[in-house]
Parts: structure tokens; sequence; C-alpha cells
């Protein structure tokens, strides 16, 4: 069950007639720094978690 070409093709005639070709390219730079954003967050996560280990109780 995956996605094929055509479909792949027909959503994006689909986001081209909806949104117009001039607003694209600031949906995909906003969709980016949104991705980044997430990327950075889950890595800084992971980073805060090695460097302070966790304290045992007593």
């Amino acid at each position: 069950m995956g996605i094929g070409m055509q479909e792949i093709l027909v959503i994006a005639l689909i986001i081209l007639l909806f949104f117009g070709g001039k607003k694209i390219p600031e949906l995909m730079k906003g969709l980016g720094k949104g991705v980044k954003s997430f990327k950075d967050g889950m890595n800084g996560k992971i980073d805060d978690e090695q460097q302070e280990p966790k304290k045992k109780d007593e």
C-alpha cells in the first residue's frame, strides 16, 4: 500500500491549484523550518538526557 508516482502527481496538482504557484515556496520554507525546529528539539532533548544522569533514590 505505497504511494505511486501517479498519486504524487495528483497531490502536487491539487496543492498547486489550491495554493497557487507563488505561495508554494513560502509554504515549503515554513515546512522546512518546522521540521528543522522539531529535529533540533529532539536532539536537544536527547543531549540533555545524556549530560544529566538520573539520580537514584537513597
